[in-house]
């Protein structure tokens, strides 16, 4: 390949590691509070409320069910209020956070429900308060099902980024789309997969890590 391909690969790279790294840590910050609450409002649970846990259940539910292709369209007007614009890498942000949230936030609750019962308990029997309880019992035990759900969300986030490229949000997506599909250039598509597939496996591979060290730690 020439230094010019080189050149493009590089910057989409760094266009997917930017959209997945923002949308991946904005989802983080509220999806795992939405994930919590969903858990603690369950019936049963410490600060039971059924009427807002169906709420917000509902429209986590109703978020997921959108593809992710159809959303990037739906909240155009969103995005250009946000950040002034619809295309480019900035302007995917938006839609890749409000794709990813309801993930997350349905991941953690996963994660915190292998919580055992009587860890709760035995903290409530000993005055904890509820923030006491969430912040010292069951994030930290549920902290290895999290990092392995913040693994497959960002997994996730790096194939949705790649679809955005196919309106203009830039990365390995649009530059496969651009000049691989549309110029017909093959060495650029199978460069772009290749890079995509290694991207992946080190995602894949340090969320591994972290979960296998915390799981030890436990």
């Amino acid at each position: 390949m020439s230094a010019d391909s080189w050149l493009l690969l590089g910057k989409a790279l760094w266009e997917t590691i930017y959209m997945t790294a923002v949308s991946g840590g904005l989802s983080f910050v509220f999806g795992i509070p939405l994930g919590v609450l969903l858990y603690i409002t369950k019936p049963g649970r410490i600060k039971e409320n059924a009427a807002l846990n169906s709420v917000l259940g509902a429209i986590v539910n109703a978020t997921r069910s959108v593809p992710f292709i159809i959303l990037l369209v739906a909240i155009i007007p969103l995005t250009r209020l946000l950040v002034g614009t619809s295309i480019g890498t900035t302007a995917a942000i938006v839609p890749l956070t409000l794709a990813a949230i309801p993930f997350v936030a349905r991941i953690a609750e996963g994660a915190i429900n292998e919580v055992p019962s009587g860890l709760v308990e035995a903290a409530q029997s000993m005055g904890a308060s509820p923030l006491q309880i969430v912040s010292r019992v069951l994030l930290p035990e549920a902290r290895p099902g999290l990092i392995n759900g913040m693994t497959i969300t960002l997994v996730t986030l790096v194939s949705y980024s790649a679809m955005a490229g196919a309106i203009g949000g830039g990365g390995l997506g649009d530059l496969g789309i651009r000049y691989g599909y549309q110029r017909f250039d093959g060495v650029i598509m199978l460069a772009t997969v290749v890079i995509l597939i290694v991207l992946v496996q080190l995602i894949q591979s340090v969320g591994d890590r972290l979960q296998n060290y915390y799981d030890r730690t436990r």
